[in-house]
């Protein structure tokens, strides 16, 4: 008993000298410049009033002793349209900030600003003051101006008159939004279109989409999210649901970054001079419906960049329909699916005449080993033509044609590659190089039927193959 009361009260005593010779921690004057992760934060294009995303500065005390920064502020002060968390501490003045040695701290940063018109630059600095003299990190971001299309349960997010949408705001939908039954909405030059999280729209039977955009000034369809990855991420929004005798014209337009991006039923679309590239399952889904397509360029689709099921009517003129994809290796990543079936939302499976599919002074190009998969059920029309065409092609059981002797595919290359510029998506530029086996071979009658390319480039003589010459 007493070895224990010894042993305790020995404890105690040990614990309080400790406690009584613990060192001051002593913090200096910064006599070196701070270090920092970066020396200009660009947040994202964000809307009016939309709180930004958390954007990070890390601070870094390169001295062997702690230092004490004697302020840290936002230089426009309670008028920035930033706020700044310092160490775990809201707001946009601090003083006497401690930083250990060797060490680093977090400063966050976001942006929930007011618009002043229809796109403004939205601009301030993080300061930071000391004996070893004034430092700063700039803030930059792009403010524009938004109407907002909300779904809930007391508002169905309906458009229900013939409507017009300038790019004096960018339209933010949140859910579904509907054209309602025989209304036509036109979307005019440089309007953005942004789509959150599992959103979409649905143009209903008999309602007339028009995307009317113009070479430099397109219209832009993608999801909310700005920041810089999310450009070649798919899944960020669901589609444009096209329900049966709907109407879609699309030109000049740019989309992007979805589920699928035309999921058409029975309907018609009319598709110039545009991108449809990123998307987790198809760029063009189209069920019984008519396509008709030139100038078009689309990259990077999961499943396929174009799915036509039970039949249809389609004509891709001066296309160039690539898919190749890291990020989506696993999937299937054709260029162009094609068959008589379909399986509807019950699993019953409906057959459709394949009416047409024309392939023409077009690039259908993959990483995978082909690039177009037909697949015809017995007994059903499946008529194609592939004229003056670069396409991949791994053989008949496969493609589902035979290439060599097929009196429906006339004057194409197959297996040569097309050289592309670039066709990975963060900088995709599908033009093909000068020693491209795509250049000159087109067919001149097919190219006067399309003779401007994609960026307004004559092609009326020595037509080079797909959307660019």
């Amino acid at each position: 008993m007493k070895f224990k009361l010894l042993l305790a009260f020995s404890f105690w005593m040990l614990l309080m000298a400790v406690s009584c010779n613990k060192d001051e921690i002593t913090f200096d004057a910064p006599s070196q410049q701070l270090r920092f992760s970066a020396d200009t934060v660009f947040c994202d294009t964000v809307y009016h009033q939309v709180r930004s995303e958390t954007y990070l500065v890390k601070v870094y005390n390169n001295e062997d002793k702690d230092v004490l920064i004697p302020r840290i502020n936002l230089e426009k002060g309670s008028a920035s349209l930033y706020r700044i968390n310092v160490d775990g501490k809201p707001g946009y003045d601090f003083k006497d900030v401690p930083l250990r040695k060797k060490d680093s701290m977090y400063i966050f940063v976001e942006i929930a600003p007011e618009a002043t018109g229809p796109e403004a630059i939205a601009e301030d600095k993080i300061l930071f003051s000391s004996g070893a003299g004034q430092q700063h990190v700039t803030l930059f971001s792009v403010v524009q101006d938004a109407e907002f299309f909300i779904e809930t349960p007391t508002n169905p997010n309906v458009i229900a008159t013939h409507t017009t949408w300038d790019k004096t705001k960018a339209k933010i939908i949140y859910g579904n939004l509907t054209i309602n039954p025989n209304i036509t909405l036109d979307i005019q030059p440089g309007t953005k279109v942004y789509f959150h999280k599992n959103s979409g729209m649905k143009v209903s039977t008999g309602a007339i989409l028009n995307i009317n955009g113009a070479l430099n000034d397109e219209v832009i369809l993608r999801g909310d999210r700005n920041d810089l990855d999310h450009d070649t991420l798919p899944k960020n929004w669901n589609s444009i649901r096209m329900e049966a005798n709907s109407i879609l014209n699309m030109n000049f337009a740019r989309l992007f970054g979805g589920t699928r991006g035309l999921d058409m039923k029975q309907n018609t679309a009319n598709i110039r001079n545009s991108f449809i590239h990123n998307f987790f399952e198809y760029g063009i889904y189209a069920v019984g419906s008519a396509v008709t397509a030139s100038n078009l360029v689309m990259n990077n689709c999961g499943e396929s960049c174009i799915g036509i099921f039970r039949g249809g009517n389609h004509s891709y003129t001066h296309a160039t329909i690539a898919n190749y994809s890291k990020s989506m290796g696993t999937f299937n990543r054709s260029g162009i699916t094609a068959t008589n079936e379909w399986k509807n939302a019950s699993g019953t499976t409906e057959q459709g005449a394949l009416q047409r599919l024309d392939i023409k002074n077009s690039i259908v190009f993959s990483d995978r080993d082909n690039s177009v998969n037909f697949e015809q059920t017995p007994g059903q029309q499946f008529e194609f033509m592939i004229q003056n065409s670069l396409i991949k092609y791994s053989g008949t059981t496969e493609a589902g044609f035979n290439f060599d002797t097929n009196v429906n595919v006339v004057q194409s290359i197959k297996n040569e590659d097309p050289q592309f510029l670039n066709y990975f998506a963060a900088k995709m530029n599908l033009r093909v190089k000068t020693a491209s086996p795509a250049r000159g071979k087109g067919n001149v009658t097919v190219a006067g039927t399309v003779p401007m390319d994609i960026v307004n480039v004559s092609r009326t003589t020595n037509p080079t193959l797909g959307a660019y010459q």
